[in-house]
């Protein structure tokens, strides 16, 4: 027991903590400084405890919903999702909620009809309130925690129900915004929703996979060795040989494996082919590398 805790304990570390603090603030002020004075809402988790604020007595705050909501499902996914992600999860949703009850009630500015940014512009408050929160949202998963338990939901549910992990978190939001329009008998707010949803899955992916996405390139061809050493040069990385075998031809080949970022593809084009004009090539996209391919 005394082993696992303290290996646990090495497992968190503080600049974490510190970063997620950044990142609930952030979501935070995404939230209740564009999208709830206007009345849009957010997507998830994060939306449903809006929409449940927005329809009970003013003593239910959105705070609360935020953790009697969240709280639950982090824990009940912590046997898939491990102890350190739902710790990370679990802190990164009680900053979220204590700073917006701070936004909220206690600091002298005022939410309650009109983003003290922007007004009470539509268009803006989407953009901005998506673009702010999905840059908390991305800050959280990049950092190995989740600020909703929209995604433990997903993680657990969708193959029981036949579905992938991003068509249940689509799914769960288009019937959210459904039920909003239909509460309030009025589509604008709903659509205007789906622009903050759209804005912050943007703003996410930016987060977590950055704008200098790394690209996998897969080789088949007859001059590996020329090809290997020219790629090595011209961009100073590992590169990974995989024999193998042509189906009809029965001629033995070799697959080159190499990962570049998306502004090297054409340059990686232009190498092999000058070299090979016959080689096959094909792109696909990484969402995540790690650890280093370096010449040594």
């Amino acid at each position: 027991m005394k082993h696992t805790l303290k290996t646990l304990f090495r497992s968190l570390r503080p600049l974490t903590f510190l970063l997620l603090f950044a990142a609930g603030v952030i979501n935070a002020v995404g939230v209740t400084m564009f999208l709830a004075p206007v009345h849009l809402y957010d997507s998830g988790i994060s939306g449903t405890s809006m929409l449940l604020w927005q329809i009970t007595p003013e003593s239910y705050t959105l705070s609360l919903f935020l953790l009697v909501l969240n709280v639950p499902l982090f824990l009940f996914g912590l046997k898939k999702q491990g102890v350190v992600f739902t710790i990370y999860s679990i802190w990164a949703v009680f900053v979220y909620s204590a700073a917006s009850y701070v936004i909220t009630n206690i600091l002298p500015v005022d939410v309650s009809t009109a983003s003290p940014f922007a007004g009470r512009d539509l268009l803006l408050c989407a953009l901005f309130g998506g673009l702010i929160s999905g840059i908390g949202s991305g800050m959280t998963i990049r950092l190995g925690g989740a600020i909703d338990g929209i995604e433990v939901m997903a993680v657990i549910f969708a193959k029981r129900l036949g579905l992938t992990v991003g068509s249940f978190v689509m799914v769960y939001n288009v019937l959210l915004y459904i039920a909003i329009g239909c509460i309030f008998q009025s589509w604008t707010l709903p659509l205007y929703s789906i622009v903050t949803y759209g804005v912050a899955i943007k703003a996410v992916d930016f987060i977590v996979e950055g704008l200098d996405k790394a690209k996998s390139a897969m080789i088949v061809t007859e001059k590996a060795g020329e090809i290997s050493s020219t790629l090595s040069e011209a961009f100073g990385r590992g590169i990974t040989l995989i024999e193998a075998k042509g189906y009809y031809s029965g001629a033995d080949q070799t697959v080159i494996y190499f990962v570049v970022n998306r502004f090297q593809i054409a340059k990686l084009k232009a190498l092999v082919t000058e070299i090979d004009p016959n080689a096959f090539i094909t792109i696909s996209e990484v969402s995540d590398v790690l650890g280093r391919s370096v010449q040594k």
